[in-house]
């Protein structure tokens, strides 16, 4: 069997580069999603992670960058630019250049701020207020009037997961076809290459076994003494670098009952309390 938590520490090393904890929200909350959405077969898992590896870059680049030069416009949307004259006022101007490039489609309304609010994010870049919308109604979160939500480490792969079935995108998976899903997932066929090759890194890490995506601590006692502070997360030894974040399950058992104690032990603790109390 395969560690979820082992296999995106090591494929995702600088996971936290951008969100802080993103690593361990998601390794906290992937048993809940993937069993959400009737997806934890090895296959469908390294489908899905491959295609979000790729979206956000493994957590480096998950607020969609329309900081571009006219040229790189030009180049982009070259039915929006003709020109690098037309171009050059949106030059350095993301959100002018997100209303210009988006509004007016993907139910983004003319005129507004749509195209920027609903630019793309989260694991699966959701793009438009019509992906927000149909991510909140999958998810139950109000990512249309909180468009962030889809970067909190808690939501993050809830989001991703969700975006990635509400896009048609599981049929594909369960048939191992990753030309197909990416096309629904993307729209055309974009970093084909790119997803091909995490897709072969996710399914050698997950293997044919089925996935653990949470595992049970060793059972802990109870103990009445200050808990020490938590100290850092334990280094990644990989050479990428980066830090490895685990969220194993705790596994709590109630003490076991005192050990019973001899007449000579029960006046050893009369006389402990009878000086404390005189003590105090």
């Amino acid at each position: 069997m395969s560690d979820f938590g082992r296999v995106l520490n090591k494929l995702w090393p600088k996971g936290d580069q951008k969100i802080p904890g993103l690593r361990a929200g998601m390794i906290a909350t992937a048993g809940a999603v993937f069993a959400r959405f009737d997806a934890t077969s090895p296959q469908v898992v390294a489908h899905i992670m491959a295609q979000i590896s790729h979206e956000c870059g493994t957590g480096r680049d998950v607020v969609e960058n329309l900081n571009y030069t006219a040229g790189r416009m030009v180049q982009i949307w070259p039915s929006r630019f003709k020109t690098l004259e037309a171009a050059k006022p949106y030059a350095g101007n993301p959100q002018a250049l997100a209303n210009k490039v988006y509004n007016g489609r993907m139910g983004n309304r003319p005129g507004s701020d749509d195209g920027w609010n609903f630019r793309g994010r989260g694991g699966s870049q959701t793009t438009g207020r019509e992906g927000y919308e149909r991510l909140a109604k999958l998810t139950g979160l109000d990512v249309v009037n909180n468009p962030d939500l889809v970067l909190d480490p808690q939501h993050f792969l809830l989001c991703a997961v969700a975006d990635f079935v509400a896009c048609g995108c599981m049929p594909f998976a369960k048939a191992d076809d990753v030309v197909g899903v990416t096309r629904r997932l993307n729209g055309g066929a974009i970093g084909l290459a790119e997803r091909r090759a995490w897709l072969a890194q996710w399914k050698a890490a997950l293997g044919a076994e089925p996935v653990v995506f949470a595992r049970a601590a060793a059972p802990v006692v109870a103990d009445p003494s200050p808990a020490p502070a938590a100290g850092p997360p334990t280094p990644d030894p990989s050479p990428q670098g980066g830090g490895e974040v685990t969220a194993d399950v705790a596994v709590t058992t109630a003490p076991s009952a005192p050990p019973s104690r001899g007449p000579l032990g029960t006046l050893i603790v009369g006389a402990l309390k009878f000086f404390n109390h005189k003590q105090g």
